[in-house]
């Protein structure tokens, strides 16, 4: 049985109705409510991500229904790239000014190892992808887009832009976002074996402060932080709205204090932090909340491509770790294959190497988006050999 067909399209007719903001704010409410029943129940500050993805699967897959049983009308739902856009923003935004005192040219030295570590990670997803092509029986171009540790969007964008089957690649990424997301926070917070509650996750601010000239300082940080980020999707640099988040947060503080004015350092509220990890969460749930219902064949084969793809992760880990000297839970967080982002945060909650773990991930950022033609080149000259 070929996979694709336990796959049906999904709709393509245009919605009467475009229920974003709605939706948007039903998703926002419930996560804050799993979000505090998490934070209740000593989960760690990594819950905000989940509880955004419970938010997401539960509200995509109820409001439908709902909405026609009060309405009457039809509605489809598709994830909503510009939520996932502004949470990369916010959540760069804070690992921004979390990193502002780090050191980065130290860090520098160990880009031929951030390098090296990509590559592999790259050529293991290929091997997998090859695997997956032949287990499911699919072209091998599709399931390279379904393996390769490359975004969720990314990839189903690339599949859409050559006729693949963007529904299988875009659940098989969310399938191993999701993985890493849940356990890596799992396997590092077992290692440290302490708890960090929200509030300390982002410098002990509080959630919010209310002086006018705070105010006026973060409406200024998020301005320039969308100023850099619209800068950056013009110039096509992977990543921007993260990147130029992340970069405004670093150089914003020493950028202040050279204007002629109290010196003063500027830290983002928790509250920043807290709703950037619930977007980026609901956008993964929203995922698995628009996708169709899969058949155990494709789930076991899923399963098996993704316990590939994490294994990869952790011996690029033991590489990473014969490499440097970095201990064996920053090796880890430095070479899990995915969530960028949500990496970084879990380092960040756990206050463990931010800066190494966050230059890994931006260095293998930009080597996977700018090598995407060559790769997408070899992908296409592989699956025509194979035909």
């Amino acid at each position: 049985m070929l996979i694709n067909q336990t796959f049906p399209a999904t709709q393509t007719q245009a919605p009467k109705h475009q229920p974003t903001i709605t939706k948007l704010c039903l998703e926002m409410l419930l996560a804050a409510l799993l979000g505090y029943i998490g934070v209740s129940l000593n989960l760690g500050g990594i819950t905000w991500i989940l509880s955004g993805i419970g938010a997401g699967v539960i509200v995509c897959r109820s409001y439908p229904h709902i909405y026609t049983y009060f309405c009457g009308d039809t509605i489809v739902i598709k994830p909503n790239r510009k939520i996932r856009q502004i949470g990369m923003l916010l959540v760069g935004l804070t690992i921004g000014f979390s990193n502002a005192r780090a050191d980065f040219t130290n860090i520098a030295t160990s880009i031929p190892i951030y390098i090296i570590l990509t590559l592999f990670l790259l050529l293991s997803g290929a091997c997998t992808g090859y695997i997956y092509s032949r287990l499911a029986k699919i072209n091998l171009f599709t399931a390279m887009l379904a393996t390769v540790p490359g975004g969720v969007g990314v990839m189903a964008a690339i599949a859409a832009d050559y006729n693949r089957n963007v529904t299988l690649v875009a659940l098989s990424q969310v399938f191993r976002v999701t993985s890493v997301v849940i356990l890596i926070p799992l396997i590092a917070r077992a290692s440290v074996n302490i708890y960090l509650p929200p509030q300390t996750l982002f410098n002990n601010q509080l959630a919010f402060n209310l002086e006018p000239i705070y105010i006026a300082l973060l409406c200024l940080a998020l301005l320039l932080a969308g100023i850099f980020s619209t800068l950056a999707l013009r110039i096509k640099l992977p990543a921007a709205h993260f990147f130029s988040a992340l970069l405004v947060g670093i150089i914003f503080n020493p950028i202040i204090n050279l204007l002629p004015i109290q010196e003063t350092t500027f830290i983002p509220p928790a509250i920043i932090g807290t709703i950037g990890q619930i977007l980026l969460g609901i956008t993964i749930g929203e995922y698995w909340g628009e996708k169709p219902t899969f058949g155990k064949r494709a789930l076991l084969y899923m399963i098996i491509t993704t316990a590939m793809t994490l294994i990869s992760g952790a011996v690029a880990s033991l590489i990473a770790m014969s490499l440097t000297n970095w201990d064996w839970l920053t090796c880890l967080l430095v070479t899990a294959p995915g969530g960028a982002a949500e990496m970084i945060l879990v380092a960040l909650a756990i206050d463990h190497n931010v800066d190494i773990v966050t230059a890994g991930h931006l260095v293998r950022l930009i080597a996977i988006n700018t090598s995407l033609p060559i790769w997408l080149y070899l992908f296409r000259r592989l699956e025509q050999s194979n035909q």
